[in-house]
């Protein structure tokens, strides 16, 4: 299944997509930098800046990762049990892309999950993930 992530909250699509992924489907995501997350600007950025921050020294972890598909499949793994043989199958099944892969492009895609549109939001604060992968350090 082939899900377009433009205009979706990354978290209602992150659920969707790590069931998928559960019941044995193999999930590719493409356009992960226009998924949206919501909420106040200022507060997103710190709570990723502090996330990046939080290793002791550069050599020891947690690592968090700044490019927008690494970082949408990283919030896709907090929603799986990766730690055991299920979610670790599950969490391999799943593949985030930058944009619109050539292979990808003749695909019929899943344009919207209705759940997961950014118009459900009762106000207009949100952030794009490609924005705060460029605060948190992405080139």
């Amino acid at each position: 299944m082939i899900i377009d992530a433009t205009d979706l909250i990354v978290g209602r699509m992150a659920t969707k997509a790590a069931k998928l992924a559960l019941l044995g489907e193999k999930v590719d995501i493409v356009n992960c930098e226009k998924a949206v997350i919501s909420g106040n600007r200022r507060e997103i950025i710190e709570k990723y800046k502090a996330k990046r921050d939080f290793g002791h020294t550069p050599f020891k972890g947690p690592y968090f990762p700044r490019s927008s598909d690494r970082f949408v499949k990283r919030v896709i793994r907090g929603m799986l049990p990766y730690k055991k043989s299920k979610g670790d199958k599950a969490f391999k099944r799943i593949k985030c892309y930058l944009g619109l892969p050539k292979e990808f492009e003749n695909e019929k895609t899943i344009a919207t999950i209705k759940e997961a549109n950014f118009s459900k939001l009762p106000n207009l604060r949100y952030m794009r993930v490609g924005e705060v992968s460029k605060e948190i350090g992405a080139k």
